[in-house]
């Protein structure tokens, strides 16, 4: 009972304790109040300085740097509507602060610093000591320039170090520009140094060569019994062709004098001359036109045999053609007439005395149609038919047969052009020859024909002809035969002034009466230019024939050295 009253007296003291002390407080705060007064606002800018000593200071500091920096001076930021609060003041917080005190009229000082914030301060001045030596300033709205450059929106660029130096070299090269070197201008090298210059002749440029030298061969005439003899060898060459802008022509003449100067007795003389015309006309059309003529010595290889004779009868040879092509579309159209005339002239007799030929004269009129269509412009395949008749200028022979005769021909083929490689065309047919003459067999055969060149590589040139010819005979009984030759020539510029050739022939002969024969042929040459006019030239020959009728085979070996002469 007495521990309970003891622990109520104890209650009842210290709730008397703590209402004591409770009034005491208040009444020290209201004499406080009552003595000092309210304060008034506070500017951010002092609790940011007493929770941050120096922080003022730093601010100023980084200003004053950016503007030496930059050179552009930053202007204190203005609001384009004035708080209601400035009444009139500028837009710097000092100035709102001092009129928001003088508007509440408490004239009381700041509150000073605490005393750690103090010893802050000097702990940071001791440990930097140009925060104490250099005062800070404030950059105010009066020192900032009027206005600025609204069209700036960044810094400018530092000039370079070496920008003036680079614009005075700048200025130097322009008012002392390079000079180019002096060279002296080389003239364009030619394709072919060694190659004919020509002569000029109106709107022609004629190349005339002149080879001259000598020539053993094993057999003079090219007979079954010939003999060996060394010859002299002349032959003169004139190629012509125009230059016009529009249409073509060509023209080439040869000859070719052999005369022995020692073994078996021979002097002959063969030449020729030919020339083209295109005409390039309007609506599409090409006129073509050729003309020729030949004379040469009839070959001993001849189907016709002339027994007893010293020289072999001259054969005079013209022929001429003249043909239109039309170009519609991709179709090409053609026609071509063409007319060959074959006269003979007596043979001599060994005895005295001659043997006329009149009866082998004859003319070979035909007419070709042909018709093509362009694939590509490197392929023109077409098909061909050919009409004619062969006059012989006596109805009958000596023997009473009339040979006279109706040719027909029909051939397939392609023409060629890719650009410089291959050019050309080549055909394959069947043609036939019917004589007047009942008692006389037809000659009919494969028709082949081709004319191409191609070049494998630059300075190589392989040709190749082949042809078919239907030859008459007046052989008693014999309706006459059919030749198939071909040649393939390979020719090859080594040098600017050395050139090599190799040519390979073949021939085949089909007797109507029954028999044939096979002729082949090599060939071999060089020519070295000594300089654009004068060149040394020499070739290697072999021929052989096997015939299936009796005195008929023979070879014949040759070999020709000389010069060469061009203009």
């Amino acid at each position: 009972m007495v521990r309970a009253r003891g622990l109520r007296l104890t209650t009842a003291l210290g709730a008397l304790g703590i209402g004591l002390a409770c009034s005491s407080m208040h009444a020290s705060a209201q004499d406080a109040g009552a003595g000092a007064g309210l304060r008034g606002a506070v500017l951010e800018s002092e609790i940011n300085e007493i929770l941050l000593p120096g922080s003022q200071a730093r601010a100023a500091e980084r200003a004053a740097a950016a503007a030496s920096n930059t050179g552009i001076p930053t202007p204190s930021y203005r609001p384009a509507t004035a708080s209601p609060l400035d009444n009139g003041q500028d837009g710097n917080p000092d100035s709102r602060s001092a009129s928001s005190s003088t508007q509440t009229g408490n004239a009381a000082p700041l509150r000073p610093l605490s005393t750690a914030a103090a010893r802050e301060r000097a702990r940071r001045e001791r440990a930097n000591p140009s925060l104490a030596e250099e005062p800070v300033t404030a950059t105010t709205a009066e020192q900032q320039p009027a206005e600025t450059d609204p069209l700036s929106t960044g810094s400018l660029r530092t000039p370079a170090a070496d920008a003036e130096e680079r614009r005075s070299l700048a200025r130097a090269e322009a008012l002392n520009p390079r000079a180019t070197a002096l060279e002296r201008e080389l003239a364009n090298p030619e394709e072919n140094p060694y190659a004919p210059v020509g002569l000029r002749l109106g709107t022609f440029t004629v190349v005339p060569t002149l080879e001259q030298g000598l020539t053993w061969t094993s057999n003079a005439d090219s007979s079954p019994g010939g003999s060996e003899a060394i010859l002299s060898e002349t032959t003169l060459r004139l190629n012509a062709a125009s230059d016009w802008s529009l249409h073509a022509a060509s023209g080439e003449a040869y000859g070719t004098f052999r005369k022995s100067l020692s073994g078996d007795e021979v002097s002959e003389l063969q030449g020729g001359i030919n020339g083209s015309l295109r005409l390039d006309l309007s609506h599409e059309y090409t006129a073509l036109a050729r003309l020729g003529y030949t004379i040469r010595p009839e070959s001993a290889s001849s189907p016709v045999i002339i027994a007893g004779v010293e020289d072999q009868p001259l054969r005079h040879t013209i022929d001429g053609s003249l043909g239109l092509a039309k170009d519609l579309g991709k179709l090409r159209l053609s026609a071509t007439g063409e007319v060959t005339r074959d006269q003979y002239a007596d043979a001599k007799l060994i005895g005295g005395g001659t043997l006329s030929q009149e009866e082998r004269n004859a003319t070979l009129a035909t007419l070709r149609l042909r018709t093509g269509y362009q694939i590509s412009p490197a392929l023109t395949p077409f098909v061909e038919g050919e009409i004619g008749r062969r006059f012989y200028d006596l109805k009958e022979d000596s023997a009473g047969y009339q040979r006279s005769a109706n040719r027909y021909a029909l051939r397939a083929g392609v023409m060629v052009d890719i650009e410089e490689k291959l050019s050309g065309e080549a055909s394959l047919g069947w043609i036939t020859e019917d004589l007047d003459d009942k008692r006389l067999d037809s000659i009919s055969g494969l028709a082949l024909a081709a004319s191409l060149d191609w070049s494998p590589i630059r300075g190589t040139t392989v040709s190749l002809d082949g042809s078919t010819i239907i030859e008459g005979t007046t052989d008693a009984g014999r309706s006459g035969s059919i030749l198939y030759a071909g040649t393939v020539g390979i020719e090859r510029q080594i040098r600017d002034n050395l050139t090599a050739e190799a040519i390979a022939g073949l021939s085949w002969r089909d007797y109507s009466a029954g028999g044939s024969e096979l002729t082949w042929s090599g060939q071999a040459g060089m020519t070295w230019w000594l300089n654009r006019t004068l060149g040394i030239t020499g070739r290697a020959r072999y021929e052989s024939r096997s015939s299936e009728l009796p005195g008929r085979d023979y070879d014949a070996t040759s070999v020709f050295l000389g010069m060469k002469m061009q203009r």
